[in-house]
């Protein structure tokens, strides 16, 4: 089966002064003894820090934007179903060997771009107090050189390897960018440096994961849904009936679908969302463990729902966005490895402590729904915040 973490062992190559990094994505380089060197140890846990901020920022942001957000749920899955595969929750971190490069890289550009802050806020400033005088016109050409000379610094650091050191040697980045276009290689190796980010990240994998995971969960969530939403005036008996059934329909498929979820990101095939025996077995091997998971997945995906009271503007979404993929994003890894341990499982639970789980899941699933049927009159989308199930689809508060 084809793994996202299989990469080729890293290396750096100098070639006609022109430095490539090709690193192994899938493997975090070892960290450097805390006690013999010390400063490169705290460095590393430093970077290893910014990876993961940014690589949070990175998946907030796409999940705002639309059809993008299908990347976002793509590598949640992914991640989830390596989880279920390996049951090493070292897994759960996308593309993990590259954080400590990526937080290089992040860390970098922020603090280039605190100095361009300053410039511009200086510049701001003068044409406050004096709009046509010496002053303003010399902080805006300053503000201008300072953007573009920090741009091409940014740019040659990055093309020098990218690493941390490389954003404060603009003299060394200069000379290999000139010694790369005199060897006429320099843009065939980042070519080829940027087909291994491609091949490592698989954007098109994860978009196709993204896209059949959230079809899977929407196949078994639209029915209960449109007749859990039926209800609209109390004095009509046949619309609270529907209410009813399709609240009593939600209450087994939210419990089911979400390990249906996991084992197709597992085994990587459409068809396990129909092996709903499957997921019934697996209940009956690990019972305790999968009310847990149901527990802390809609748990942490409850008090999300405030957050469709009102709609934000579109810009305002990337404030939102982080708070959805940092309790999502756990909540579907606990479900991964969940799953992935009572597939390993070999003999059933005794009947008593399955009957105690599957009645516990009971009470559950209706405090659940109690909540979510209060949402469409606090919430600014009426209705159509019950179709949203952002545990199972789409990581977005709108």
């Amino acid at each position: 089966m084809d793994r996202i973490d299989k990469k080729e062992n890293s290396e750096i190559v100098t070639t006609n002064g022109v430095e490539s990094a090709t690193q192994t994505f899938g493997i975090l380089p070892p960290m450097p003894h805390p006690v013999r060197h010390p400063l490169q140890a705290i460095g590393w846990l430093v970077m290893l820090a910014a990876g993961l901020v940014s690589l949070v920022v990175i998946l907030a942001v796409l999940a705002a934007i639309p059809v993008a957000n299908f990347l976002v749920i793509g590598c949640m899955l992914e991640a989830e179903g390596r989880v279920a595969r390996t049951g090493r929750l070292r897994e759960s971190v996308p593309l993990i060997g590259a954080l400590p490069r990526l937080g290089g890289v992040a860390l970098g550009i922020w603090l280039w771009l605190v100095v361009v802050r300053l410039i511009a806020g200086a510049a701001a400033d003068a044409m406050l107090v004096d709009p046509l005088g010496g002053a303003a016109i010399g902080w805006q050409r300053a503000k201008v050189i300072v953007t573009a000379v920090v741009g091409c610094h940014i740019l040659l650091a990055l093309a020098a390897g990218g690493k941390f050191s490389a954003f404060f040697r603009p003299l060394r980045n200069a000379r290999l960018f000139l010694k790369g276009i005199s060897s006429g290689g320099f843009w065939k190796k980042s070519s080829l440096a940027l087909d291994d980010v491609l091949q490592a990240v698989q954007p098109g994998k994860l978009m196709k994961t993204g896209f059949l995971g959230c079809l899977g969960a929407a196949m078994w969530l639209i029915l209960p849904t449109v007749l859990f939403a039926a209800m609209r005036d109390t004095q009509h008996p046949a619309a609270v009936l529907l209410t009813l059934v399709g609240a009593v329909m939600l209450m087994g498929v939210l419990a089911w679908v979400p390990f249906l979820q996991a084992r197709f990101a597992a085994e990587e095939r459409f068809s396990a969302f129909r092996e709903l025996s499957v997921v019934r077995e697996l209940f009956r091997k690990a019972p305790l463990i999968m009310l847990v998971a149901l527990v802390v997945l809609y748990g942490l995906s409850l008090p999300l729902y405030l957050f469709k009271v009102l709609v934000p503007p579109r810009d305002a979404l990337w404030y939102i966005t982080p708070v959805f993929v940092m309790t999502i994003y756990p909540a579907r890894i606990i479900v991964g490895w969940t799953t992935g341990y009572a597939m390993r499982c070999e003999k059933r639970q005794w009947l008593v402590i399955r009957i105690v789980a599957a009645v516990a899941i009971v009470p559950l699933m209706g405090l659940y729904l109690f909540f979510l049927f209060f949402m469409p009159a606090i919430g600014a989308l009426g209705r159509r915040v019950l179709f949203e199930h952002h545990a199972l689809l789409l990581p977005t508060p709108f």
